[in-house]
């Protein structure tokens, strides 16, 4: 007879089970000048390429790829941020509006955070320990119909003075996702889970069914606890919101950067989402979330060895 075994159920890992607030990067990596990029999920699609993995049977061949088209439009800088670190923490010295942005985004923008009248001069921004760049997304030029920019921090590597020059040589600028990523290289994916809504035991937590026998139900756990002491432990399984969540996924490779939309969009455009009218990245395999939910990919924090780059032949929207 096999030996018993009763796992937990419902994964203590992710802990409190509730709704993402937002988008939050825990980690950067130090690796390059600009940590990520904001980008909005099309679809998904196959790509056939070419396989240049030096060990793989299929060296050399043509091999069908599935790949997530994640829609890159550009990102401008609309700010620098001065930091110092004082003690156990670090404390935002200072910070500098951009002057030169365009009225277009100086409209979008005063949806998300109140725009500052007045102009201040950028050697006003004080010194600090290291800088930051405030960039805002560009969702009006998708198909997606979103206007309120996305808004986020973005890390610099560096000496000081270093990050400093390069902060104010970008302020005002527009970012591409080009001068950041590179073909097959490795990123970490920080996306938002679909919703589920509400859900029970057996779905949420992975219950086991009871007996078709049971006095209270089939689809319920079996108690709430024990007796003492006399309260409901958080561990124990209960019904309610699933989904929604903030996930990250290490090590996704980049198949290709690119501009060419006929290859990419179909004729009648990607389901829930439309036609790619920017640059766009093609990561192996699969996203979380749904098409049309902005994503943030950043630089391997924990990268694995080099793998080899694909060539890509064509892109198969059908």
């Amino acid at each position: 007879m096999g030996k018993a075994r009763s796992p937990r159920r419902g994964s203590m890992q992710f802990w409190p089970r509730k709704r993402a607030k937002q988008i939050r990067v825990r980690s950067w990596s130090g690796s390059q000048q600009v940590a990520g990029a904001l980008t909005f999920k099309a679809g998904m699609l196959h790509a056939m390429v070419l396989d240049n993995s030096p060990k793989s049977m299929t060296k050399g061949e043509k091999i069908s790829v599935p790949c997530t088209v994640l829609e890159c439009p550009p990102m401008t800088v609309i700010g620098v941020s001065s930091y110092i670190e004082q003690g156990y923490g670090i404390t935002k010295n200072g910070f500098v509006f951009a002057s030169d942005i365009s009225k277009e985004n100086k409209r979008y923008l005063s949806r998300t955070l109140s725009v500052p009248k007045k102009t201040v001069d950028s050697s006003t921004l004080p010194e600090g320990s290291f800088y930051r760049l405030l960039v805002m997304s560009s969702p009006f030029k998708t198909t997606i119909g979103k206007k309120s920019p996305n808004v986020m921090e973005l890390p610099l590597i560096g000496s000081s003075s270093e990050q400093r020059d390069f902060a104010l040589s970008q302020l005002g600028k527009d970012l591409s996702v080009s001068d950041i990523f590179k073909p097959g290289q490795q990123v970490d994916v920080h996306a938002v889970t679909k919703g589920k809504g509400f859900q029970g035991v057996i779905k949420r937590n992975g219950v086991a069914l009871r007996s078709h026998k049971s006095e209270k139900g089939q689809r319920h756990r079996g108690n709430l606890g024990a007796w003492t002491p006399k309260r409901v432990d958080y561990r124990v399984a209960q019904p309610g919101k699933m989904g929604y969540h903030l996930r990250t996924e290490y090590n996704k490779q980049v198949v290709d950067v690119s501009t060419d939309l006929e290859s990419v969009n179909p004729k009648s455009g990607f389901r829930h989402y439309g036609l790619v009218k920017n640059p766009y990245v093609l990561l192996k395999g699969s996203v979380a979330g749904p098409a049309n939910r902005s994503v943030v990919i950043t630089p391997a924090i924990r990268a694995k060895r080099p793998s080899a780059e694909y060539n890509v032949v064509r892109l198969s929207t059908q």
